[in-house]
């Protein structure tokens, strides 16, 4: 798999890192920061992908590009 895509999200009262398009979670934690650095190495050991978080209320607040994947979006910032 060239690219490796990832969501952090809540279930309950863990933090879950889920591969997209997986049907079971890659791992379960205690907080966001801790599923969104698991999602972070699994995407980065995979060659890259995109992480996307989502926070407590289920909306999606912020989306990163992990290296050496390439950024979907051409424009700088």
């Amino acid at each position: 798999m060239a690219k490796a895509d990832y969501t952090v999200y809540r279930d309950g009262d863990d933090w879950v890192a889920k591969g997209v398009g997986n049907q079971r979670a890659s791992a379960r934690t205690s907080t966001q920061q801790a599923a969104y650095d698991k999602a972070w190495g699994y995407s980065n050991n995979a060659g890259g992908g995109e992480v996307t978080i989502a926070g407590v209320d289920g909306k999606f607040r912020a989306k990163h590009t992990i290296p050496p994947a390439k950024d979907p979006r051409n424009i700088p910032g």
